[in-house]
């Protein structure tokens, strides 16, 4: 009973958060714009009214995307770490969004149409997320060593850097600013009209998580337990990696490569929510996961008068202390 109040209250205390938050970031920039202005830009919009245009073209997908990113991100780290058995997997840190970077900067900077387009983007930053998703469970079959499967991860981040670099030297000077500025981590990249489709395929993921949480509640207990209850562990695998390839995927091609999210939010929510219902957490990661990249691009916000922040910059100030929190704790 104490439990499954402590779970209401956290998750109500997230929700009230995440909207005052969300009131903020949409309202947030250098422009102060009427507040009726956000509902005519989407059920009245005119192009001859310079409020409605910035709601629309800039602050609504913005937020829209700080929700998306912070939603995706959360749950394929909290994905991994159940996977792995491992509390710093996450898809930055096992070379998952390296992964699907590499993948987008071969599209970004090929200057081939179809792969510029905003489907060949997302295409291929999945299939890169799923490619190298398979490589890190191909390897987590033979290195029983926690510390190993991060080093691994960490080798697979620095080959496709290396890979980047090389394709940066040989390409045109407007693709590779392109790429560069993708590089930093921006919410500010996709339109209005780009909307329907990401809501789309973070949609996709979600539903597909119906059929994880009794398998993931079960994979806690040993995978073991878990084979002998009737769980085909290798199906379950390549539906987690799946998953996880949509959210990482989809939120690289359209934010670029954000780090820690992924690995700090989990931990944290864990700690607040005290369970391992994965019900319980992922609702709890979405929350607090929407709430933690709305913070930190308030900063980018807050300080954009005065210089330019990358977003990439903020949020490994935010995870980089909770990473070595987790290490003396656990290590």
């Amino acid at each position: 009973m104490t439990e499954r109040i402590n779970y209401k209250f956290v998750s109500l205390g997230l929700l009230a958060l995440l909207l005052v938050l969300l009131i903020l970031h949409v309202h947030g920039g250098r422009f102060t714009l009427d507040p009726s202005s956000l509902w005519k830009s989407i059920f009245n919009f005119s192009d001859d009214d310079q409020q409605l245009i910035i709601f629309r073209e800039l602050r609504i997908p913005r937020s829209f995307m700080a929700l998306v990113a912070g939603i995706g991100l959360s749950i394929a780290g909290l994905l991994m770490q159940t996977l792995f058995n491992n509390p710093l997997a996450g898809p930055s840190v096992l070379g998952i969004t390296s992964g699907s970077s590499l993948f987008v900067a071969i599209t970004m900077l090929s200057g081939i149409p179809f792969f510029t387009s905003d489907l060949g983007i997302v295409s291929t930053a999945l299939i890169g997320a799923v490619v190298f998703s398979l490589i890190i469970l191909f390897f987590s079959l033979f290195v029983k060593s926690q510390i190993s499967l991060l080093l691994i991860g960490m080798m697979l981040g620095s080959f496709t850097s290396a890979i980047i670099q090389i394709l940066q030297t040989t390409t045109h000077a407007n693709q590779l600013k392109a790429f560069t500025l993708w590089g930093f981590g921006s919410l500010q990249q996709v339109s209005f009209d780009q909307i329907p489709l990401i809501l789309t395929v973070l949609l996709i993921g979600i539903i597909s998580l119906v059929y994880l949480i009794k398998p993931l509640n079960l994979l806690v207990i040993g995978e073991r337990p878990t084979r002998l209850l009737g769980v085909r562990i290798g199906a379950f695998r390549i539906l987690i990696i799946a998953v996880t390839a949509i959210f990482a995927g989809l939120i690289t091609a359209y934010c670029g490569p954000i780090s820690f999210i992924g690995l700090a939010v989990p931990n944290i929510v864990r700690m607040l929510y005290k369970t391992q219902d994965h019900l319980q957490l992922i609702i709890g990661c979405a929350l607090a996961g929407a709430c933690t990249l709305l913070i930190c691009d308030l900063l980018v916000l807050w300080f954009e008068p005065y210089f330019l922040l990358p977003l990439n910059g903020v949020t490994a100030l935010f995870g980089s202390p909770i990473v070595v929190w987790i290490i003396l704790k656990k290590f």
